[in-house]
């Protein structure tokens, strides 16, 4: 089954006319349910190219990498060696077997005449150097690739060793059962997202309505698909993303700790002290902001390390640190909702107060759209 496999992916890459027209409509199909979840994660691209894209140029990718005496033939296959320049710990070309180390090639080109991954990767950097002449190329997918675009990226600096171009993969973990093994099925299958996703909104929706029987049903529908969706994208976003995570629905959907409905409600708590403040005519327009109090100190300091959380995240390609971030200004808030009263103070310490808040509110806002989460005027 797997040389039949192999023989109609050749066939395919040769632009075999029967298997070209199942592939379309596998593709055709895909990109459909591709762009429907796109849609409910609010996702968007400005430019999409796909893997065939780049099939017209793999042939002279080849020869080139050949000519250039970057890639051999071997054993009927085009493959990349290491070049021995540096350190074989730090040679992805090379692997220790029993204490030796050996020959680990990357393959541009099978016995049967097809493409590979390595091939497509460096046909797309190529064509994105040529075509946008970026600064920095980032590569998201799951950590068993590391050893992959380490040999891409190795094999394009020998091809290309004059670009000024930055190449990084930022790998993920995996997302556990509670047996500690990759997330399953009840039945043994994969978790399609999609599923996941309804199953986050309809837990959400029997969240919200038992909380709030007063909500129409397309309120309260609305509101659970911007939780739902927003705590799928919280959990995974506030790990660490080189480690793997054990799912649970519980955390996921908790109203309280390090979860996206936590910090939608604190979110929509402000916006309810705003609304009451609004209909009692109270402008806090130009308000100066005096912090006296710990909890009021505490906060205004929290609040002016937005940036930084901000920066740690771009650097570090770590999103859990501004979640992190957003999790510990919730909590500063609280405390400081706590300690200082807002409404019954003086007009001026109420209205530094109320400028705190807005502050606050406009923070969370930010840092949670940031992570492509939305947030609510009401819970």
């Amino acid at each position: 089954v797997e040389d039949e496999a192999r023989l109609e992916t050749a066939k395919l890459q040769a632009g075999d006319d029967a298997n070209l027209a199942i592939w379309e409509k596998v593709r055709d199909l895909s990109q459909q349910q591709f762009d429907h979840i796109y849609e409910q994660l609010g996702i968007t691209f400005d430019v999409a190219l796909g893997e065939s894209f780049y099939n017209p140029r793999l042939p002279g990718l080849v020869e080139d990498l050949l000519e250039a005496g970057i890639a051999t033939e071997s054993e009927g296959a085009v493959v990349i060696f290491s070049d021995h320049k540096v350190e074989p710990k730090a040679d992805p070309f090379l692997v220790n077997r029993d204490g030796e180390w050996t020959d680990f090639p990357a393959i541009i080109r099978k016995r049967d005449g097809a493409s590979t991954y390595s091939t497509t990767d460096l046909a797309t950097l190529e064509y994105r150097l040529n075509t946008w002449s970026p600064y920095e190329v980032i590569y998201v997918t799951g950590a068993p690739q590391q050893g992959h675009f380490k040999q891409v990226f190795a094999a394009f600096n020998r091809w290309m060793p004059e670009a000024e171009i930055k190449l990084t993969h930022v790998y993920f973990g995996s997302v556990l059962g509670d047996d500690g093994r990759p997330l399953k099925t009840r039945s043994g299958e994969n978790v399609k997202l999609q599923e996941l996703l309804d199953e986050a909104q309809t837990r959400a929706l029997a969240i919200v309505t038992e909380k709030n029987s007063d909500y129409s049903p397309e309120m309260a529908k609305d509101i659970a698909r911007v939780v739902g969706i927003g705590a799928v994208k919280y959990a995974d976003l506030s790990q660490n993303r080189a480690t793997d995570y054990t799912f649970s629905w519980d955390k996921m959907l908790a109203t309280q700790g390090n979860a996206a409905p936590y910090l939608q409600i604190q979110y929509t708590r402000i916006r309810s002290i705003f609304r009451k403040v609004e209909s009692e005519g109270i402008n806090i327009e130009n308000a100066p902001i005096r912090t006296v109090e710990p909890s009021e100190i505490a906060l205004g300091k929290q609040i002016l390390r937005f940036g930084e959380a901000i920066d740690i995240a771009l650097v570090d390609y770590r999103p859990n640190a501004l979640c992190d971030y957003l999790y510990e200004l919730a909590g500063s808030f609280s405390a400081f909702w706590r300690d200082c009263p807002v409404s019954q103070a003086e007009p001026d310490v109420r209205n530094s107060r109320l400028a705190l808040c807005e502050l606050t509110a406009s923070v969370l806002k930010k840092g949670l759209e940031l992570l492509g989460i939305e947030t609510l005027e009401k819970m």
